[in-house]
């Protein structure tokens, strides 16, 4: 019953961030998978625990998103001579 609970918050969380970009989706699910376990383990929140990962996982994921699309942008502009 309870690994049910865990089951059907990462499916809502899924459906509610899928749409997103497959690195926050990837996040969503891995924070949610934590989440959920700790929430279980901190008193049955396992649902509560799940939301809660999802959103901290989906903005870990969308800063290390920016954070290699700022170090891809400074290497493409070392290596172009200068004008």
């Amino acid at each position: 019953m309870k690994s049910r609970r865990i089951e059907t918050a990462l499916l809502a969380a899924a459906l509610v961030f899928g749409a997103a970009g497959s690195a926050q989706a990837a996040g969503c699910m891995k924070g949610a998978l934590v989440g959920g376990v700790a929430g279980h383990y901190a008193g049955h929140h396992a649902v509560i625990g799940a939301v809660g990962g999802c959103i901290a996982g989906r903005h870990l994921a969308k800063k290390h998103a920016q954070q290699l699309a700022e170090q891809r942008q400074a290497a493409a502009y070392a290596s172009h001579p200068a004008h």
